[in-house]
């Protein structure tokens, strides 16, 4: 070439030799150290080393050898953890060069064993998998299946929730080619959702609990002890959601019911107690947080008369709002230090959802109080403008949880009492000999007096 003339046939082989003597050599010097020559080459090098491989086995005429021949190269290819290994069986499964029934086979084999390669190698690996097979998806759908659940389990291992649910959220549980138990679709639906939630996002988890609701089971007495369990897992995220989205008085009563599971019994195990109080505790925070009215003064009357409740720490304030007694701000500041980040959101008009309820409850304790009251003197016993103050009491009078007039002219709001007196003296009568009577059974029974 140097010398610019062209090189002879002999010329060519002559080249050929003298580099067939130096790679000769160098693979003499990797063998004595133990090392692959596949190691040493550059990635380009060994990938196609790795796809020659694969086509010399795919070219064999015996098919059980070479079914063979392919799960020792993926068995090396796993126990190295080798990425790019993995990646090139992945194309040649999915290519022409092998025939469907081997490659289901296989990439069977493939997606029960990835989970022994390292977390970071294994997220690169499934990847590039799905992303492989994805135009003939329907073939392996089995495959898929198995290769997104692992893949999910490493990112929820790795705490990025949203992810591991995008990744289940990719399996077909509507497919026409394979037959899914009822139980496993719900089991995935409610797995998504309980994902979701964990980062917060009830939107998409509300989308899958949607879907799960239309795979409860219908016959309680029939149902297994699986379902059970998935059954009380989509209560506890719909319960959550709701909170979430500030339906807090809907919320609280899904909390309730779900603390009264102690006495269910799942395949020989209760609830935990602790999880019981939780609930229960939740049920409490979220009936305080709900909008005043006729349906939360129901909700938080079950919530008092529950002896449960009060050895929860937030009973002194449900009993307050239960009684209809202003709140102070140090009680509202003690109570908001238990509150999670969502029941603390800022509302369009500056507020927070915990401000907004405990003025409506101040104001409705108002109303029992005073038969009427000034703007000014209304707002300075809410803490807030006069003119707010109106705006508050226009608006629980408007939803009519509240009855009242404004005298706009005046400046003055009238409550309305919509408890007749007399029924009312009564009830008080009622209580009082109900009390006296208690006391007199009590000290009946400790010999203080003698029964008559």
């Amino acid at each position: 070439f140097k010398a610019g003339r062209v090189p002879t046939r002999r010329d060519v082989y002559i080249y050929i030799c003298i580099l067939y003597f130096e790679w000769s050599r160098i693979s003499v010097l990797l063998s004595v150290i133990h090392l692959p020559i596949e190691a040493h080459l550059p990635i380009e090098t060994s990938a196609f080393t790795m796809a020659a491989k694969l086509r010399t086995i795919s070219s064999l005429d015996d098919q059980k050898a070479r079914v063979e021949q392919y799960k020792t190269f993926l068995s090396e290819a796993i126990g190295c953890g080798n990425e790019h290994d993995c990646n090139a069986f992945v194309e040649h499964m999915v290519s022409d060069d092998v025939p469907l029934v081997i490659s289901r086979q296989l990439l069977t084999q493939f997606a029960a064993n990835i989970t022994k390669l390292e977390s970071s190698v294994h997220k690169i690996v499934a990847e590039h998998a799905l992303e492989q097979i994805q135009p003939r998806v329907v073939s392996f759908e089995e495959q898929v299946t198995t290769i997104r659940e692992s893949l999910a389990n490493v990112y929820e291992s790795g705490e990025d929730w949203s992810m591991a649910a995008q990744i289940l959220g990719g399996i077909d549980l509507e497919s026409g080619n394979r037959i899914l138990d009822t139980e496993y679709k719900l089991g995935k639906c409610v797995k998504i959702a309980r994902l979701y939630l964990e980062d917060d996002d009830a939107v998409k988890a509300e989308a899958y609990i949607k879907r799960a609701s239309f795979l409860l089971p219908k016959d309680k007495e029939q149902t297994s002890d699986a379902e059970k369990v998935l059954t009380l897992q989509y209560k506890v995220c719909y319960a959550r959601i709701l909170d979430a989205k500030r339906r807090f008085l809907e919320a609280a009563l899904r909390y309730y019911e779900l603390s009264q599971h102690e006495n269910q019994d799942i395949n020989g195990q209760k609830v935990d107690e602790e999880e019981l109080t939780t609930a229960l505790t939740a049920s409490i925070t979220c009936s305080i947080l709900a909008a005043a009215g006729p349906q939360r003064s129901r909700v938080l009357a079950t919530l008092y008369k529950d002896e449960r409740c009060a050895t929860i720490p937030t009973f002194p304030i449900l009993e307050k709002v239960y009684l209809e007694r202003i709140l102070s701000k140090a009680q509202v500041e003690a109570f908001a230090e238990t509150l999670q980040p969502h029941q603390m959101a800022t509302l369009a008009d500056g507020s927070t959802v915990l401000d907004r309820a405990v003025m409506d409850h101040n104001l409705l304790s108002a109303s029992k109080l005073y038969k009427n009251i000034s703007f000014v003197e209304l707002g300075s016993l809410l803490g807030i403008e006069a003119t707010k103050a109106e705006k508050v009491a226009a608006r629980m009078i408007t939803e009519e949880r509240m009855q009242g007039s404004i005298d706009q002219v005046e400046g003055i709001i009238h409550f309305a009492n919509d408890v007749d007196e007399i029924a009312q003296w009564d009830s008080q009568i009622l209580s009082l000999c109900m009390s006296v009577n208690n006391g007199i059974d009590l000290m009946t029974k400790k010999q203080v007096i003698k029964a008559m």
